[in-house]
């Protein structure tokens, strides 16, 4: 089978990314945490280390939900009824995604809390 040309590969992965947004809740939340934190690089003025830090974690949330839906559908396709096996595997898919939630709003609160605390209210 023939590879198709690069801008029909880049195609289909932003389709599945748009396919993600219109169907999945769960990435959807996650898309208005990252342009929370879009504009909280941008409004805290963030150090570019900073930046990375916290765009390493947000894309990475993203990312684990998209493997993790991939399974899932995946696994329905294979088994459609309920299999204590599959279920498995989708609560070990769930793991990383919450794991990598985790790890975010650690990175987060160890990022923003220095640019925070420097905010005078009085």
């Amino acid at each position: 089978m023939r590879k198709p040309p690069i801008h029909k590969s880049f195609f289909n992965a932003f389709r599945g990314v748009f396919l993600m947004i219109k169907s999945e809740r769960n990435f959807q939340l996650e898309l208005l945490a990252f342009f929370v934190n879009l504009f909280l690089i941008f409004y805290l003025k963030l150090s570019t280390i900073d930046t990375i830090l916290v765009l390493m974690v947000s894309f990475g949330v993203l990312s684990a939900e998209i493997f993790n839906t991939a399974i899932e559908k995946i696994c329905d396709i294979i088994q459609p009824e309920f299999d204590k096996r599959i279920g498995f595997i989708k609560d070990i898919a769930a793991g990383a995604v919450i794991l990598m939630a985790i790890l975010s709003v650690v990175v987060g609160i160890l990022v923003y809390w220095k640019y925070v605390s420097e905010i005078s209210l009085f």
